[in-house]
Parts: structure tokens; sequence; C-alpha cells
């Protein structure tokens, strides 16, 4: 017997609103009785963290776990199912038939939603581990997950790096049922990648977010004044004293990073980084090398926060991924050098970052359940007074050149993932209102009543027959909404996930790795039951 999931088509990852549709292939090497044929689509988003000693040391939440199950009693984790859909393949009627050796398929498809099921207390309340009765499949216990804390959100991505600690992964599971007893059920799963389509993206304006740091070398010795005089023998001897009318005065600039606010940045593309150096002290443009102001040095990391959450314990993760390494600027970069020397602001070129993309492994910006990511940027620069190589230090005419680092950071950096949503759901927001939408109404004013019809109209029209009275448990009476109207069971869908239903996964996408073996196993530690 073998099992295995064969995906149509399958791209480097999913994200929403795409079908995800394949087959279970059974290869039987004798006869059985096959009963349900059970695939589910799921995503779990895992943390755990250690619980501090005795005596309240919270340093111990971030220490390593020891593994296997000798630790398991001072960890605790939280799981939430942040996807899950269950669609029975086979039998139509739950009659279990005997199959003959060969092999077998099951055909399946689902649909990725938008938003994590794990918020709606009415959808997890409806699984209560067991559908059909004793003929039937068993599910997840979805009352567990309402004793959870929970968010609604966009589905988060696919997340690693952080073992025994916190991940995000999807699947796609198998379950064929074997009638009987001492007859173990078969199961199977695969992992893959998913990412989810960006937010809305704010207007273009031409505001910018920045950093600044301001900085004044030291002021240089003034130049020597060489004064002769005759010596005892008839010779001549000099000495050198200083002329400070001719000292000049010290580089006062100020250094700032800019980003377009709101600062986002995309997967897989360049940082829309500026680089600006302002005088702060009006001075006049240097003839001599060494009297210049030079960047030397750049280092651009991109710096990830990921907020682990299990219950009441909180503990961030901090990932650095460098963008632009540059220890050593070949040529430097002069500042205020250019056509307009005299100018009080200089753009610094970006020949050094213009070109370099995102690292593919960076996740975008989520926000879920118990797990959290944000970003900001780090940058290093090291400014010089005076070119490094125009002085020797063995040599006594020229003073070697200044030094100084400025560190800048750029914070509240978000990420997006480069997907673009359908158009047709961007517009959702402006057609919805009240609570079930994600925006609100296009008019401020209600629309107008319809016309009343005049009694002349009511005259010509025949009586309708009335319905007779519909009877009812008088221990269980319907609901009634307005005006004597029964409400549905069902809560009508909000805008969004109505429009999510008849759209299709966007087909252009951007290069991702993020996982890098999704069907690896789990590194997280055995939950508690």
């Amino acid at each position: 017997m073998s099992i295995r999931i064969s995906l149509d088509n399958p791209p480097e990852f999913y994200t929403n609103l795409d079908f995800i549709s394949g087959r279970v292939i059974l290869v039987l090497n004798r006869p059985e009785t096959i009963g349900n044929v059970i695939v589910k689509l799921e995503g779990e988003s895992r943390t755990a963290l250690t619980l501090p000693g005795p005596g309240g040391d919270r340093d111990e939440l971030f220490r390593p776990r020891p593994g296997g199950p000798g630790g398991v009693g001072s960890v605790v984790t939280e799981n939430h199912k942040v996807l899950y859909r269950v669609f029975q393949v086979y039998p139509d009627d739950g009659a279990a038939l005997p199959f003959q050796a060969g092999q077998h398929e099951f055909k399946f498809s689902f649909k990725v939603p938008l938003n994590n099921i794990c918020h709606d207390p009415k959808a997890m309340s409806a699984l209560l581990g067991v559908v059909g009765g004793g003929a039937g499949y068993r599910t997840m216990d979805g009352t567990k997950q309402l004793m959870l804390q929970h968010v609604r959100a966009t589905l988060p991505p696919s997340l690693t790096g952080f073992p025994q600690e916190a991940e995000i992964r999807y699947y796609i599971k198998v379950t064929i049922q074997r009638p009987g007893f001492f007859k173990e059920n078969w199961r199977y799963q695969v992992g893959f990648k998913f990412l989810p389509v960006e937010p809305p993206r704010p207007a273009k304006t031409s505001q910018e977010a920045f950093a600044r740091r301001p900085f004044t070398f030291q002021a240089r010795p003034p130049p020597q004044h060489q004064s002769f005089r005759r010596t005892l023998f008839g010779g001549q001897s000099s000495s050198s004293s200083p002329d400070p009318s001719q000292s000049p005065p010290p580089p006062s600039v100020e250094m700032s990073a800019r980003l377009p606010f709101p600062s986002i940045l995309t997967c897989n593309e360049p940082l829309p980084l500026r680089l600006i150096a302002r005088r702060l002290a009006p001075t006049a443009a240097p003839s001599s090398p060494d009297l210049r102001v030079y960047v030397t040095a750049l280092e651009i990391a991109l710096v990830g926060y990921t907020q682990v959450r299990v219950q009441s314990l909180v503990h961030t993760e901090r990932t650095a991924w460098v963008v632009v390494s540059a220890p050593s600027l070949n040529p430097p970069v002069a500042l205020f050098d250019g056509p307009n020397p005299d100018a009080d602001e200089f753009e610094v070129p970006s020949t050094a970052w213009r070109d370099r993309r995102l690292p593919n492994t960076v996740a975008p910006s989520f926000r879920a359940c118990n797990l959290a990511r944000r970003y900001e940027i780090e940058i290093i620069l090291t400014l010089s007074l005076g070119l490094p190589s125009s002085s020797s230090p063995f040599s006594g005419k020229q003073l070697p050149p200044q030094s100084i680092t400025l560190p800048l950071k750029l914070s509240k950096v978000d990420v997006y993932s480069g997907i673009n949503p359908p158009q047709e759901l961007l517009n959702a927001p402006m057609h919805s209102s009240g609570p079930s939408g994600s925006g609100a109404s296009t008019s401020a004013r209600p629309p107008n009543p319809p016309p009343r019809p005049s009694q002349q109209s009511q005259q010509q029209q025949p009586p309708q027959p009335q319905r007779p009275p519909q009877q009812h448990d008088p221990l269980y009476p319907p609901q009634l909404g307005p005006q004597g109207v029964p409400l549905d069971d069902a809560p009508p869908p909000s805008y969004d996930e109505a429009m999510a239903d008849r759209l299709a996964g966007p087909a252009a996408r951007p290069a991702y790795s993020g996982v890098t073996a999704e069907n690896a196993p789990s590194t997280m530690p055995p939950e508690k039951s």
C-alpha cells in the first residue's frame, strides 16, 4: 500500500484566492474495504515558550529547551488553526465499498480564503470532532480554539527559523478510513508554501520618513608660519608658529536617511532609500582634499522583530538581513561634490544600494493570533575628514584623517509581499458598510425610499392568498427579526468574503523562498493533551 498527493501545476508558493487542486493516488497490493476518503486543507500557527522558574527569572523564557519528553512539563504551547477546510472526496453516500488491488485516484479542489478561520467562534463551535455520527469521519475539536485569544487578519505567510519556539506551516492532509476493528486508518500529508496578498497601498504622497544625526569634526590645527634667523656660527635656522587667522572652521554636517511615507518596502525589490547631507554651518568649498568630508563605508540592514506569544508570555526574536555591506567604498563618495559645491544639501548617489534587492527569505509584515512580525532599517555610515590614502602615518607633513561612525534607524517599516490583490477586491471596501465590511459607505446620505403605490393601483391588484401559519414546537419558538420575520441561522457573508468566492488568485508573483523545507519534520515540542 502507498499513498501520495499529486498537485496540479503547483507554483513556487500559493496565495489567497488560489485554487489548490490535485489527486490522491492510492496503490493497493491486495483488496481492501475503504470507507471515507477525507482531504483537509490546514494551516497552523504554533508557538512554545518555557515557563519561568520559581524565583520569577523571566530569562528562562528564552533559554534553549531540552529535546525529548523530559522538558515538556516546563513548556507551554499554543496552536491556532488559521486555516481549516474539509473535503470528503469519497464516497457520496457514506457506504464502505471493497477496492481491488491496483491504483485508485480521488480528485479534490480547495480555494484558499482571505482571512483566518480561528477568529470565528461560530465556525469553531460547529467543529465538534465528529461529522456524520458513527459512519462519519473525525475533524478537529474546535472548542479548544474558543479558549484562545484570536485576532481577525489575513492569513499569515509560511514561517520557520525558530526551532522549538515558533512556526507557521500549511498542509494538505488525506485520511483513508478502514472500517473494522484493529484496522488503522491510513494518513498522508504534504506541505506547501504560502505568501499572502498585500493590503491596499495608500496613495503616494510627497512626505518622507527620516532619521537624522548631526556631527562635527574636530578643528584642524592652523598651518605653520615659517620664520628664519641667523645662528651663532653664521647659519640659518627655521622655526614655525601657528597662524590662527588661516585656521579653517571644522565641517558641521547633518546626515539623514529618508523613505517615502508611509514607509513600505516590497519583497524582492530594491530599497527606495535616500541619503541626504546638509550643512549646519556655512562653509566655503574646500580647496584641499584633506578638508573634504567623504563617505568611506556603508552598511544597510533590514531588521525583523518577531513577537512570539503563548498565553501571557511574550518574547521577541531579532533577525537581521544585510542588504548592503561596503566596509570600504572605492572610490569614497565626496560630500557636496558636484556642479554646485556651495549648496546646502547634497544627495549621496544611490549606486551602492539601488540594485540590491531584499533577500527572498524576507517574509512580509503580518499579525497573527500568537505571532507578529515588524521591521526596521538600520544604517551605519562611516565618514572621514580627508581621504584615508592621502596621508601616511609615518609622514609628518600631513595629519591623518578623522573618522566618525553614525548609526541611523528607521522604525515602523512595513514589508509587503508584492502580490497585488484583484481590483474587484480593492473596490470592495468602498461598497461595504457596517461591521461586516472593511470600509465605510461611499455616500453619507441613505438611499431614497422606494415610491409608495397609490390607492388606485392597490385596488387593481388581485388579493393574495394567505399562507397557512407554520407549526413550530412551543418549547423552541423561532427567532424573529424586525417585523416578525424569522432569522436565518447562518449569517450572510460579508462583502469581501462574497467577492473572494467569485475571484481567482493573482497571476504575477515575486520570487519567495520563505520556508526552505516545507515537508521537513516539525521542530516544535509536542502539545499537552
